[in-house]
Order: C-alpha cells, then structure tokens, then sequence
C-alpha cells in the first residue's frame, strides 16, 4: 500500500474521546493541547493524536482564535448535546456529596440534580431507584463538623454584588460594616472574603455566620482583579498572617500516608533513605498548621521554621494543662 502523507494515527479509547468532545463543548475558549494532557494524564504526543481523532471524526470543530500563540479547539457554531448523560451512579455520587456538605452546597447542589434528573426525565422511575439502591449501599464516614446557621438569602446577595462591583452593609458581630466584597471561601465554616473601608485595602476574612442584615447597596468598587485562589494560596486554611517556608519530616511509620496527603498547592515533597517522608511548602495561618498536625500525633517533625515550632510545643503545653 502507498504511503499516505496526510494519515494520523487514531487514537483508540472510544471513552476518552466522547470525553475530549463534551470537554471541548464545555469551555468557551476551547481545549489546548495541555489541557488534553493534564485532564487525561497522557504525554503530548497521545493528547495530539487524541485531538487528531477528534478532528478527523468531527469537521465541526473551530480552531479558536486566542489572543496567545497557545492553539485551542472546540465548537463555535455546533452542538453535540446528544452525547451528554448522567449515569446513575454520576447522580448518587452528587446525592452523597449532598448529604456530607455545608448547608449552602447542599441547596445548589438539590437544585442541580433536580434538573439532572428532568433531562433523563425518561428514566425517572428507573434512576429513582437504582440511586437510592446506591445510597443504600455506599455513604460517608460520620463527620465531625460546625452547624451554623446562615440565611441562604445572603448567599444570593453576596454572589450579585461580586458580580456587579457592589458594596454590601450589614453587621458584623453588632458592628457596622461597609464592605467590598470579593469571595467566598467554602471549608469547615463558610467566609466572606472582602476589603472593608475603614481597615484600608487589605483583604480580611470575615465568618458568614457572624453577619446579621446584609444588604446590596448602590456603591461601586473595583476589586483591582482580585484573585481568590492567589489570595487563598497563600495560607493553610483560611487564616492571612506571616508566611512560613515549612519543613516538615514525617517518620516511616506515617510517610505512606503523607505521601498520598495533600498539605497545600505549593508543597514539595521527597523520600529520604531512611525512609522517612519530607514535605516542604509556603503558607500563612500557623493555627491551621498546628491544628493540622496534631492529628499526625508523635509521627511528624517540625523542621522548620523555629517561630512555627515554638508555637507548636506552647499549643501542646496549653493541651495538657487542660487534661
């Protein structure tokens, strides 16, 4: 047989590539070649040739023009809605996850698969019961967790003023605020992420359920392109304050499981040959990292900072005072 200059290589997994297509149709910008590489965890040369199959298999797809010299790919002006569904097991994944988060989540999360379940509106009475099958069979460990009340109405309040670049007013533990909000942080308590005018342009914390009376107002800010994943990254947790360059050595009788732990987005980690485990990272928030690490017991080691390891043993004295 002649050579075909203008032959690709198909990539074969059908799965992946229905997956690469849903995954194209969901972005706006379309998908980069490391997107196919970091989504499908393969080298660059199968994410080409995944995207070769696509391209092959689909003429709809548009190369979309970006203001980079990065190449995107995705649909414009077409639609493959026929290949999306939700699998039963897909909607019982989301109904546990319901029942073991905060009260916020679990309202959009409701409302989320409520219209899952209208577009498979077909199925109902077989999904009805194939996932509480499911539910009845798989669950979450009991977890320990706050209960605070918060009036679900703010949640709403506070998402439109960080769309529109409103200020909001309210009270904050009996005081009055003016704030200008620019996140949420969602963890064991839920937090208002927000510049108040009287403290200056700093970003502050501020616990949800503290607050009483929020209210959109008509004032407007600029957030300055506020990055809540920057600002979150630069602690451990939620708390802002020093920032530590951490060492820690965890013992071999725990390096496995610190080895499958993720301590933070900036962690850098390393086995040594006694077989003990060394992760490193950069954050604020020393009481999270305490906290942290007093349920690793007597299985990890605090290299550094000294400021870190001081606060830690003064922590373990109040403790035992307390016994």
């Amino acid at each position: 047989m002649p050579e075909d200059n203008n032959f690709k290589p198909r990539y074969s997994r059908v799965t992946d590539i229905i997956e690469l297509i849903i995954l194209m149709q969901s972005k706006i910008a379309g998908v980069s070649l490391n997107d196919i590489q970091e989504e499908f965890n393969v080298s660059r040369r199968t994410a080409e040739r995944m995207r070769d199959s696509v391209l092959s298999l689909l003429p709809q797809v548009d190369e979309i023009p970006t203001e980079s010299r990065v190449k995107r790919w995705g649909f414009i002006n077409y639609s493959m809605n026929e290949l999306v569904s939700f699998s039963n097991d897909e909607i019982a994944t989301l109904e546990k996850l319901k029942q073991n988060c905060d009260k916020v989540s679990k309202k959009d999360l409701s409302t989320t698969i409520n219209k899952i379940k209208t577009l498979n509106n077909k199925k109902l009475n077989n999904i009805e019961n194939e996932v509480e099958y499911i539910l009845h069979s798989e669950g979450y460990a009991v977890k320990q967790s706050p209960n605070y009340k918060i009036d679900l109405d703010s949640i709403s309040i506070i998402r439109e003023a960080i769309r529109g670049g409103f200020k909001l007013s309210g009270k904050y533990n009996d005081k009055d605020k003016l704030l200008s909000p620019l996140g949420l942080l969602f963890g064991e308590k839920i937090y208002l992420v927000a510049i108040e005018d009287e403290k200056g342009q700093e970003p502050f914390t501020y616990l949800l359920h503290h607050f009483e009376n929020l209210k959109l107002t008509n004032k407007k800010f600029d957030n300055k392109g506020f990055n809540l994943r920057e600002f979150a990254n630069k602690s451990f947790g939620v708390f802002q304050g020093e920032i530590y360059n951490v060492k820690l050595k965890f013992y071999a009788s725990a390096a496995e499981d610190a080895s499958n732990y993720n301590f933070h987005p900036t962690q850098k980690a390393k086995w040594e040959k006694d077989g003990s485990y060394t992760v490193t990272f950069k954050a604020s928030g020393d009481k999270h990292i305490i906290w942290n690490l007093f349920k690793w017991g007597d299985t990890v080691k605090i290299i550094a900072p000294k400021e870190l390891k001081k606060k830690y043993k003064e922590y373990l004295q109040k403790v035992l005072t307390n016994l």
